[in-house]
């Protein structure tokens, strides 16, 4: 098995990348979507949030107000701290989980946004660091997910620089290009993966 940590900054294209590799053959863990599945209702994670942060973060459904959430944990470091201290381990928990289920000759690919801000690389085999320049960042954000450039700059204060994560890196994905150059990127990177992994 060879455990391959993605990364990038918030509006890098992650997600796209981590896409491309789930339809190469690789098992990918989603480390956001963990994420949202240990604070849905009925979970000991939402509980622990409200018991946290109070009801106010709750929808009409009795879903987490995800957005609210952000608003409070994003320009507050000791509340995101606190949101982390409840999430991250659940999150830990349930990636092992999924770990274990995974064929051993699989390439498994953990999608961790916050992996260079938590010190994880050197629990990977290889990190890919998908990287896009701040303004490009910044224009999907406000462009594709309608955030406010507000929010946007004050989720990305909130993360590594792109020097820390390209210094993390063993595989750098340039997403500043079109969808053809990261195709081009993504194919060869999954040759290098699929031989180290055999």
């Amino acid at each position: 098995m060879l455990k391959v940590g993605l990364t990038g900054g918030i509006g890098s294209g992650k997600s796209e990348v981590s896409r491309r590799l789930r339809e190469h053959g690789a098992v990918v863990i989603d480390a956001d979507r963990i994420a949202r599945e240990v604070v849905e209702p009925g979970t000991p994670g939402l509980a622990a949030v409200v018991a946290e942060f109070g009801r106010d973060v709750l929808l009409p459904s009795g879903a987490l107000d995800r957005e609210k959430v952000g608003r409070i944990v994003f320009a507050d470091p000791d509340r995101l701290a606190a949101l982390n201290a409840i999430v991250h381990p659940l999150v830990g928990e349930r990636m092992q989980e999924l770990m274990d289920a995974a064929p051993a000759d699989a390439v498994v690919v953990y999608d961790v946004p916050l992996l260079a801000e938590n010190g994880l690389a050197g629990m990977y085999d290889e990190v890919v660091v998908v990287d896009a320049p701040e303004e490009t960042q910044l224009d999907r954000l406000v462009a594709r997910r309608g955030m406010t450039e507000e929010d946007a700059r004050a989720r990305m204060a909130n993360q590594a620089s792109r020097a820390d994560r390209r210094a993390v890196a063993t595989h750098v994905i340039d997403n500043s290009g079109t969808l053809a150059d990261l195709k081009t990127q993504i194919d060869a990177l999954w040759a290098s993966l699929t031989r180290r992994a055999s």
